[in-house]
């Protein structure tokens, strides 16, 4: 499940298991992008799908470098990859996570010496790399963006060459804003994450405090940052964020594993599991997407380290499933990113070979 931290999984925790029921009226369609390699830890993740129904996503090819790719509605693949992106095995052009209903994409590529860098497709096909100030020039340093809105402002995060991370702002024209959650730790491996901008330019991330403790956060169009933490959690992460300002993501107890969490603009937390989710440390429920609405998309994993999506709706029923190819053996399985405000999920699946594929899964 845990992609390289070129495809940084908006997940920091978990595992897979128990079969999902798959509701009659759902159909799925399979992604492999053109060159995606069929080896075990190749192929091909859908990692966001924008009102029209286009996916973003990346793959890795047969000699473990990545790509990008947009998939039209209609179903017509383009891929793509950034000028400077390095070539050998671990590198290349990926984290294509940020799409618009302008067709924008945002992701990065990681350079010959293992250096990230951001980048910026437009809809025509024209790509603009461009870095936070202050990001660092070693390897697995640099810049990360991770989403983008209708404004086409950008928002993600930057390694400075401390190791410490810092979130960013990009607007439309192209001027960079840093800034640092107030408590965010300030050592290598710590610092502020951002991983989704609305409408409004609000962002939902989180940060790793002095003792690497995890916090979600909200910071405004303004900067006016709030951290949160869910009641009882030992860690709490903020992974997406609809038009309205309500947050998904999950929360994490010790010897409990995850729960996934719907946070309020008024403050109040609502916690929730999907059933046959396990209860273990690396097991649990987890937010990943939420739509105009107000339904939430994730995964779980199981007791036994399977990983199966679900569709969460307003009013709190759950759906579990699993696309047809899925594998149910531990670290395979399903992992559904996003959702458009039409209910159309965009995610990954691991199969019973441990090869990669996206999937689209309308109601």
């Amino acid at each position: 499940m845990t992609k390289t931290i070129l495809f940084v999984c908006l997940c920091l925790l978990f595992a897979p298991g128990a079969t999902a029921q798959q509701p009659q009226a759902a159909t799925y369609v399979t992604i492999d992008a053109p060159g995606a390699g069929t080896a075990a830890g190749q192929g091909t993740y859908a990692n966001n799908i924008d009102t029209a129904g286009d996916v973003v996503g990346d793959y890795w090819d047969t000699d473990n470098v990545a790509h990008c790719y947009v998939r039209a509605a209609n179903g017509a693949i383009t891929t793509f990859s950034a000028p400077g992106a390095g070539t050998g095995s671990g590198q290349g052009t990926g984290a294509c996570y940020g799409i618009n209903t302008a067709g924008d994409v945002t992701g990065n590529y990681i350079d010959s010496n293992n250096v990230y860098h951001g980048i910026l497709r437009t809809a025509a096909g024209a790509i603009t790399a461009f870095h936070a100030p202050g990001s660092g020039a070693g390897a697995l340093q640099g810049t990360y963006p991770w989403s983008i809105n209708e404004a086409g402002e950008i928002s993600g995060q930057s390694i400075d060459a401390n190791g410490v991370t810092h979130g960013f702002v990009r607007s439309a024209k192209g001027k960079i804003a840093i800034f640092d959650v107030p408590g965010a730790g300030s050592a290598a491996g710590q610092g502020t994450i951002p991983y989704a901008i609305n409408a409004s330019g609000t962002i939902v991330g989180l940060y790793l405090d002095a003792s690497s403790g995890i916090h979600g956060f909200v910071r405004t169009s303004s900067g006016t940052i709030t951290p949160f933490n869910a009641p009882g959690a030992d860690g709490t992460y903020g992974y997406g964020i609809n038009t309205a300002g309500t947050t998904t993501g999950n929360s994490w107890l010790a010897g409990s594993g995850a729960s996934g969490i719907v946070l309020a603009t008024n403050g109040t937390f609502t916690t929730f599991n999907v059933a046959g989710a396990g209860t273990g440390n690396s097991q649990g429920t987890v937010g990943n997407g939420i739509n105009k609405s107000g339904a939430v998309t994730g995964y779980y994993i199981d007791a036994n380290g399977t990983f199966h999506g679900f569709l969460r709706s307003a009013g709190g029923k759950i759906t579990p499933f699993d696309p047809p190819g899925a594998g149910a053996g531990a670290n395979q399985g399903t992992d559904a990113f996003n959702l458009n405000n039409a209910g159309t999920i965009a995610g990954s699946y691991i199969d019973a070979g441990n090869v990669i594929h996206g999937f689209i899964r309308t109601n």
